[in-house]
């Protein structure tokens, strides 16, 4: 039976009850457009469920992590990449920041609107449309392990492009040892810390630090990198 773990982190951890965390499926004869549709679908048919399961998570250290980095005073202006339902977009809001979500399902852009007031834009991975060197940093908490390893160094050069210089990119990611699949309705790639700094690195930025979520727990416990990267 598939069930949704709260991490106690702010993420949320899917698990297969009494098998490998990562049960994968073949998914090499299936184009990009397929992966982004079927993953989206699979989020579009609990999206109530969803947002109240991940409404109250803490996501607090996360935040802290991307804003201690950036040169720049408040109002700064914010990407939040896969805002979901809009509980980022809010605290990013109450913290006096300037706020944009990012999201490829229409129910949770609309959510996200209702919920933050903030502007957020209908865009799935592939489809990205981003203004060059607007924002001051990048919030992708959970959601860049949902692009194909394939499409990662397209989507990294976007964002790139779309931070201003020494823009800040924070990622959140559940860690593995590079496998890559289906793991239930949703597609993700579980880098380990070797594979994603090399991907970042090539895409033009400088790690600034990384650590493991939950905080406190032993490394075993701690299913989430997090990582701080600068534009260069």
């Amino acid at each position: 039976m598939w069930r949704v773990c709260p991490a106690g982190s702010g993420d949320v951890v899917v698990a297969l009850a009494g098998q490998s965390r990562y049960p994968f499926m073949n998914s090499q004869h299936e184009t990009p457009e397929d992966i982004t549709t079927r993953t989206l679908a699979h989020y579009g048919a609990r999206a109530e469920e969803f947002r109240a399961g991940t409404r109250d998570h803490d996501v607090r250290q996360n935040i802290a992590a991307l804003l201690r980095h950036i040169h720049g005073t408040a109002p700064l202006q914010i990407l939040d990449l896969g805002c979901g339902p809009g509980r980022d977009l809010r605290a990013f809001t109450a913290l006096g920041h300037i706020a944009v979500g990012v999201e490829g399902l229409p129910a949770f852009a609309n959510m996200a609107r209702a919920d933050s007031g903030c502007e957020v834009w209908e865009q799935d991975f592939l489809h990205l449309q981003l203004p060059q060197a607007r924002f001051d940093g990048v919030f992708a908490n959970a959601s860049l392990f949902h692009v194909p390893s394939r499409e990662l160094p397209r989507v990294l050069a976007q964002l790139h492009a779309a931070l201003k210089a020494d823009g800040v990119l924070f990622s959140s990611n559940p860690r593995g040892d590079n496998e890559e699949g289906w793991n239930g309705g949703r597609y993700g790639v579980y880098h380990d810390l070797a594979a994603w700094r090399r991907y970042l690195l090539a895409a033009g930025f400088i790690e600034l630090e990384h650590y493991f979520r939950p905080q406190g727990l032993p490394r075993e416990q701690q299913p989430w990198l997090a990582s701080v990267w600068r534009r260069i």
